[in-house]
């Protein structure tokens, strides 16, 4: 494939390798440049600063083992994104978008977690197709165990793939990498155990045909 340049908005660490992690292994491992911006995090009040430090370290293991070299984490407590403006807000999105000229775009689909919808939100925004936006090809929403599957069925939107990455060769890459996330997965039967993330990657390969799968829902696409 021609390499692109591809951005991965996460709200907090580990959405990214929950999510898209397969997806990234594969671009990086094609030569493509991925660039990982996490929102927010596990700051104060609601965490203590050294749970911050502890998941940002994670993070930092779980890129490399992805192929990830370029990052950027803006600090924003968890929950708490809507205390800054809007436009504030959409800026900090923008700022990077334009600033890394994507060709693609993966953002959290607006789930139950508040701060997915909100980044959601503003990714729309900052991705809109004019100026530096009109060279992103794909922007697609990925899922995210456990909040994308707690939205109330037909009452919130529900998160229905129409575009299977085919990630076989590189689930176990995956796994490793969220495997550094030891403070946000848990045993088996949570969510966000890893047999429940392989789970979920076999469904979504068998509704495409292959063995191992990372659903996304398509925003737009351009040829």
């Amino acid at each position: 494939m021609m390499t692109k340049r591809v951005l991965i908005i996460a709200p907090h660490p580990d959405d990214e390798t929950l999510g898209v992690g397969g997806a990234i292994a594969k671009y990086t491992n094609d030569g493509c440049e991925v660039f990982v911006l996490v929102v927010s995090g596990h700051l104060p009040p609601l965490y203590k600063l050294e749970d911050y430090h502890r998941t940002v370290a994670e993070s930092h293991k779980a890129f490399a083992i992805l192929g990830v070299s370029n990052f950027k984490f803006l600090e924003m407590p968890p929950t708490m994104i809507a205390n800054t403006p809007i436009h504030e807000f959409n800026n900090k999105i923008y700022s990077i978008v334009s600033q890394f000229k994507p060709n693609i775009v993966f953002c959290p689909y607006p789930d139950r977690h508040i701060d997915h919808r909100l980044v959601f939100d503003a990714v729309m925004v900052a991705t809109r197709p004019t100026g530096v936006g009109k060279n992103i090809e794909i922007l697609a929403a990925y899922e995210t165990l456990s909040e994308t599957h707690w939205n109330a069925p037909h009452i919130e939107p529900n998160f229905t793939p129409n575009w299977v990455i085919d990630i076989s060769d590189f689930i176990d890459i995956k796994l490793k990498a969220l495997k550094c996330y030891d403070s946000q997965i848990s045993e088996f039967p949570s969510p966000r155990a890893l047999e429940s993330v392989k789970a979920l990657a076999m469904f979504r390969g068998s509704q495409a045909g292959f063995a191992y799968g990372e659903g996304m829902h398509i925003i737009r696409k351009i040829n």
